[in-house]
């Protein structure tokens, strides 16, 4: 799977959106280029912070480690006759470190739910991921086999896992987090922390089926070519004895 990395060169006109100025020079937003004549765009959105938070980058999970360490640390300290004061002493660096720790799990969901857009076309699925380094990956629906639907929580929200052809592979470590985990040896792109997963899935599957049945539709040209041959001459249907 190629990846086209986003333009950031050249007079371009720039496209006013909530995302900083970091994108303002894309040619059609969340894109690498705009889209080809007879191209539609059905849909475009980006991960939840929240979602990313929690269930990317392990906020909570790590915040109840350190919550945890914390308590242990203080029941050491008073078994050991120690008192209040010298619990807060016992802490004094570790609190800090669980902080820095949770503080930088969210800033880096933040960031990620900030520049990342995914596009949906009657045609394809656009990524368009990376903090640092902007790329956008292409995934045509002649290239994906299938896709999927994973909620999260009672809200809604969710994961759409896209599985790509034999052959079309994108590595993990260029994908992450935007890839399902534990699919190293075949990675799967996944549209993370959408906020109405099971909408965003049945947009996609109503494109992909639609381009499905296009593909597999006899186009004009053939079906002119076989109204031109002589009718086959009737077979004579066999009289019961």
């Amino acid at each position: 799977m190629k990846a086209v990395h986003t333009p950031r060169t050249g007079p371009r006109p720039a496209h006013r959106h909530s995302l900083g100025h970091e994108h303002e020079f894309e040619p059609q937003y969340g894109l690498p280029e705009v889209l080809p004549a007879g191209e539609k765009l059905l849909w475009q959105g980006s991960p939840d912070a929240r979602a990313m938070a929690l269930e990317v980058f392990h906020a909570r999970k790590l915040a109840l480690y350190f919550g945890a360490i914390l308590l242990l640390r203080a029941g050491f300290v008073l078994a050991d006759g120690g008192n209040l004061l010298d619990v807060l002493k016992g802490w004094a660096w570790l609190a800090p470190m669980g902080g820095v720790a949770v503080g930088v799990m969210l800033v880096l969901a933040r960031l990620a739910a900030r520049t990342t857009v995914y596009s949906i076309t009657d045609k394809r699925v656009i990524m368009r991921i990376g903090i640092v380094l902007t790329v956008a990956y292409n995934l045509p629906f002649r290239r994906i086999e299938s896709a999927g639907l994973m909620l999260r929580g009672k809200d809604g929200h969710g994961d759409i896992p896209i599985t790509l052809r034999k052959g079309e592979q994108i590595a993990i470590l260029q994908l992450w987090p935007h890839a399902r985990p534990w699919q190293v040896t075949r990675p799967q792109p996944m549209l993370r922390g959408l906020k109405n997963a099971a909408a965003v899935g049945q947009t996609l599957a109503a494109a992909w089926q639609a381009y499905q049945q296009a593909a597999d539709a006899p186009s004009p040209v053939r079906a002119e070519a076989r109204s031109a041959q002589p009718a086959a001459a009737p077979q004579a249907i066999p009289q019961a004895a």
